[in-house]
């Protein structure tokens, strides 16, 4: 069964330019900058108190990894350099490589642990914030290797979330903040046109709304007769409706700000994406266990459909407002 959606378009003739640097300082800056922060919070945290089941250890780190959601559709500058993004969030993996690499770590006790720099050359799969729910929510990766062993992985692996998010941020804030906001100038060969600036923004908000959808939502629900809840984001730390939430609200955020010189369209962004919140509102499990169910896996469905009909929307009426195209991204394929 599928609900019927009554979808707005709104008939946009005329580009219109968004203001970059307002969306570089409030947008893009404070999440850069907030997940700095509460990474670093983390690595203080698991610095002193490694128990996986540390009710402080675990409060930094949602607060961290929320921090990321909030940042994550901005995949594009710093934090695709050197794969910081997939050093954060290793996800979806289909292979079950994090398991492996955290398994192989702690059952040789292997020193990598013991330098930053070493640490960092580990596989991106035993790293970030899905290594970490691993070692603290996961019942075989949180009692396995030696106890002191287990504590060293916790704590290199905090810091190096935090060195990489510190990275980005610093990033963002000596340099890439002033390419997007002088992109069209003499001397910028990243940004030669506004117009790529902008599209720059709409792609980032066109390719998480689709990793919303095809992953975050799409990849639990799995098929009718085949749900795989067992595919869920973070589904250990009963993260995955928190995720999609997350995700809707800073999409959101930036949505209106790309379409905040059109009272109209900014209205309709916003009521369709406070639609799709209020339908995440009515799923009851938070980590979508329960989509064996037939009514649950309706809710999901519903909820998919309503993230669905706003990337209808941006693309009959929000890339017409801003004359541009999502174009290519990574979820593309090759």
């Amino acid at each position: 069964m599928r609900a019927f959606l009554a979808i707005p378009f709104l008939l946009c003739t005329q580009a219109v330019a968004a203001d970059v640097s307002a969306i570089v300082d409030d947008h893009i800056l404070p999440r850069f900058e907030r997940l700095a922060a509460t990474t670093d919070q983390l690595a203080k945290v698991a610095a002193t108190d490694c128990d996986p089941e540390s009710a402080e250890l675990r409060g930094s780190y949602h607060a961290a990894f929320d921090a990321w959601v909030a940042a994550s559709h901005l995949r594009f500058g710093p934090t695709e350099t050197g794969e910081r993004a997939f050093a954060l969030a290793f996800w979806p993996d289909p292979r079950g490589a994090t398991p492996k690499v955290l398994s192989q770590l702690l059952s040789g006790s292997d020193p990598v642990v013991d330098d930053d720099a070493s640490f960092a050359s580990v596989s991106i799969a035993g790293r970030g914030f899905y290594a970490l729910e691993f070692m603290l929510f996961d019942d075989q990766i949180m009692v396995a290797g030696t106890p002191e062993y287990h504590c060293k992985l916790v704590q290199a692996i905090a810091d190096d979330i935090d060195q990489t998010a510190d990275a980005i941020w610093q990033d963002w804030s000596d340099r890439y903040a002033a390419l997007l906001k002088t992109a069209g100038t003499d001397g910028n060969a990243t940004y030669q046109t506004r117009e790529e600036a902008i599209q720059e923004l709409y792609k980032a908000l066109t390719t998480g709304l689709q990793f919303t959808s095809d992953a975050r939502v799409g990849r639990p629900l799995g098929t009718f007769d085949k749900p795989r809840p067992r595919r869920a984001e973070a589904r250990r730390s009963n993260r995955s409706l928190r995720h999609v939430v997350l995700s809707l609200q800073n999409l959101r955020d930036l949505a209106r700000d790309l379409a905040a010189e059109d009272e109209n369209l900014t209205n309709t962004v916003s009521a369709a994406f406070d639609e799709a919140l209020a339908r995440a509102d009515v799923i009851s499990d938070p980590s979508f266990a329960d989509i064996n169910d037939p009514q649950a896996r309706l809710r999901l469905e519903i909820l998919q459909q309503h993230i669905d009909a706003i990337r209808e929307i941006h693309a009959a009426n929000l890339g017409a407002h801003l004359g541009v195209s999502a174009g290519f991204n990574a979820l593309d394929g090759d």
